[in-house]
């Protein structure tokens, strides 16, 4: 059952991570430094990256189940306050780090971290459904 949480959850916090950048999609292109073509789509992109993406939510998952075994936070509740703060204090600091050095605009880490504190809060709550 626990390598069924975890693919669930990170497919709960992939599918998040759809929705958050389908709506900020332009305001995040443009924070990045994404070149696009004429049609107004980013160029260079792979299908790949879609699983790479995913794999790397599916990694954050299973860290996430097992820091929570750990911890003994095993209701939706604390699932969910749990993976807030992950997202919030452990991984939304480290990405606005990288953004501050990498010169990029303050909106590309309120985006990407935004994500993060979302996804990794759905992620937390999901994996205590289990």
């Amino acid at each position: 059952m626990a390598y069924l949480a975890v693919i669930v959850a990170a497919i709960a916090g992939f599918a998040i991570g759809a929705v958050w950048y389908g709506v900020l999609s332009k305001q995040w292109i443009k924070a990045a430094g994404i070149t696009v073509g004429a049609d107004g789509k980013p160029e260079g992109g792979s299908p790949l990256l879609m699983g790479f993406g995913f794999l790397c939510v599916l990694v954050v998952a299973g860290m996430m189940r097992h820091a929570f075994i750990m911890s003994g936070i095993n209701t939706p509740m604390a699932g969910l306050v749990a993976g807030l703060g992950i997202g919030l204090f452990f991984i939304t600091p480290w990405i606005t780090l990288n953004a501050l050095f990498g010169m990029k605009p303050k909106e590309l880490p309120m985006i990407d971290g935004g994500y993060a504190t979302l996804g990794c809060g759905v992620m937390g709550l999901v994996l205590t459904l289990f």
